[in-house]
């Protein structure tokens, strides 16, 4: 069984756990014990750094902001973890991760960061200790990129380009 590794830059900090016995990821959170600011964008683009108030993050609506966890991970060389929302966040509270899905590369060895969205029309608070995303490890295949000067053939019974399978049923003939 492989092992992932992780520093917590703070004792209280709690580690990352899988929530039950099947679960496929691990829950990261939220932890601002010594931090005194944080960082984003709001919806014109423009940068900011807002204090946090008592261990709370607030989101205000369209911001994208970097939320501290507190944790630096030693990813094994040949594995990379990969960040995914949270359900229940993305559907009762519109908080999603900006990027869609963080990824971390084995070599990253500095403190791992959140890339949060609110999509809402609410200002969302994230609460020290609250979990904001499931994380992964995965193992990465090695692979080449090359040139081809060969334009790619239909494999399949593929019809057209993007959306071309529309949404509904596949019925067999």
């Amino acid at each position: 069984m492989t092992t992932l590794k992780i520093y917590k830059t703070h004792p209280n900090i709690q580690l990352p756990k899988f929530a039950t016995e099947q679960s496929a990821c691990f829950d990261i959170s939220f932890y601002a014990e010594g931090k005194v600011t944080y960082k984003g964008f709001n919806k014109q683009n423009a940068s900011f750094e807002r204090s946090l108030s008592k261990g709370t993050i607030t989101i205000v609506s369209g911001d994208r902001i970097m939320v501290p966890t507190g944790l630096i991970l030693d990813i094994p060389i040949g594995y990379s973890v990969r960040l995914h929302p949270r359900s229940g966040l993305s559907l009762k509270q519109g908080l999603v991760l900006a990027n869609a899905q963080g990824i971390i590369d084995s070599d990253y060895v500095e403190e791992l960061f959140v890339l949060m969205y609110n999509m809402s029309d609410n200002v969302i608070t994230i609460n020290n200790g609250d979990r904001i995303c499931q994380g992964e490890l995965i193992k990465s295949d090695k692979y080449t990129i090359e040139e081809t000067l060969i334009q790619p053939k239909i494999k399949t019974d593929r019809k057209g380009g993007m959306g071309s399978t529309g949404v509904k049923n596949v019925t067999e003939n």
